[in-house]
């Protein structure tokens, strides 16, 4: 059993803090989802925001943290603005993936935090990959890799926690194990429900932490960070909460009662935490309501700035695309891993200097391939 305590008050009311905006952001992007604003599927994380934000507070600013589908608030946890979170959901060119990801594929390179993913489980060979370069370059860098208790069924699992044990990678797995794999119970999804043993096997311990409370899920994923920064081996952390919402906005939760989402409710990690916090003399009741209040503003803001933000010009279709056929050429470089989000437009006169190139000769090699 690993020791909790309260942060410094400053860290315990901006703890507080993160985890309302994330949830008054969640909620209004189902509104505006609902308003037909926001394309596409939308996955929200309330009642899962003590798991994003105690394990987030784990990490140091060098350290990487990757995401699933459910990632705006992992997004906001590593400080994205919400006005450049909202506007990715609008498909706007001033969304943290210049308006191209979407819910599910938000990115911030200069934030470290290596993106949302739309398939199950595809993210952990990705975190692997960045283990790898921090190991390679000598650093002590840090990943974090966040997947849901659905993914932890997948081929890519097992694959990922083997070599990353074999090659002792700087890795903490992290199975968010909100009891359902989309509309599938725990139990009848995986074998072995103790999800924090689904490693062992491969050589990658456990551990497990209460995923609704915010100091227990950062104490835990701390002391994993703490290992696997200094004994070079991969962790695998179960945070074990609960989505208070559907899989997605198009879920009608018929697997489910409501008498058993009220029975989670009760340990809504952000009014336990903020009563805590109370109790404690950290914050006043008044300051507490503060907090809601400059969450709901913020989040206004969001909304506003999304919708005054453009969509991405016609002519920037082709923007960051590989290889194209003979009417349009591809871009060779990929330019989304620059800091910012990539200005829309024409690509760069040197980009098409020659640098297409080779990816038009690949295409080109390619389909006379097929043809043979």
């Amino acid at each position: 059993m690993i020791a909790t305590r309260l942060p410094p008050p400053d860290d315990a009311r901006e703890w507080l803090a993160t985890m309302t905006l994330i949830r008054r952001f969640e909620e209004r992007a189902g509104e505006m989802y609902a308003r037909a604003k926001v394309g596409g599927f939308l996955h929200l994380s309330i009642g899962e925001e003590a798991t994003i934000v105690g394990s987030a507070r784990a990490l140091r600013a060098d350290d990487y943290l990757i995401s699933t589908y459910r990632s705006h608030g992992h997004a906001l946890v590593r400080g994205t603005p919400p006005e450049n979170v909202m506007a990715e959901l609008f498909g706007r060119v001033d969304g943290c993936s210049g308006g191209r990801g979407g819910s599910m594929h938000m990115f911030d390179l200069a934030r470290r935090f290596m993106g949302g993913y739309g398939i199950v489980g595809g993210n952990l060979p990705i975190a692997a990959g960045i283990a790898l370069a921090s190991a390679m370059q000598g650093t002590d860098e840090v990943t974090l890799c966040t997947f849901g208790d659905g993914a932890s069924n997948q081929g890519t699992f097992g694959e990922t926690l083997n070599l990353a044990a074999l090659w002792k990678l700087p890795v903490v797995f992290m199975v968010t194990n909100n009891q359902f794999g989309m509309g599938t119970a725990l139990g009848r999804h995986s074998a072995v429900t103790d999800l924090q043993r689904k490693g062992e096997s491969l050589g990658v311990p456990g551990m497990r932490c209460d995923g609704m409370d915010v100091l227990d899920t950062h104490a835990v994923v701390a002391e994993a960070v703490r290992r696997v920064r200094e004994d070079h081996r991969p962790v695998l952390v179960e945070a074990v909460t609960y989505r208070f919402r559907g899989h997605s906005m198009a879920d009608p939760e018929q697997y489910r009662t409501k008498e058993e989402v009220a029975q989670w409710r009760k340990r809504d990690p952000i009014p336990s935490f903020g009563e805590l916090l109370t109790t404690e003399a950290v914050i006043d009741e008044q300051q507490l309501a503060r907090i809601d209040e400059e969450a709901i503003a913020r989040v206004d803001a969001a909304v506003e700035f999304a919708e005054a933000s453009p969509f991405p010009a016609p002519e920037s279709l082709y923007d960051d695309v590989y290889v194209l056929d003979d009417a349009v050429r591809g871009s060779y470089s990929v330019r989304t891993t620059s800091a910012s989000p990539p200005a829309p437009g024409p690509r760069d006169a040197a980009e098409d200097d020659g640098a297409g190139e080779i990816p038009q000769q690949i295409t080109t090699a390619l389909q006379a391939s097929e043809g043979a």
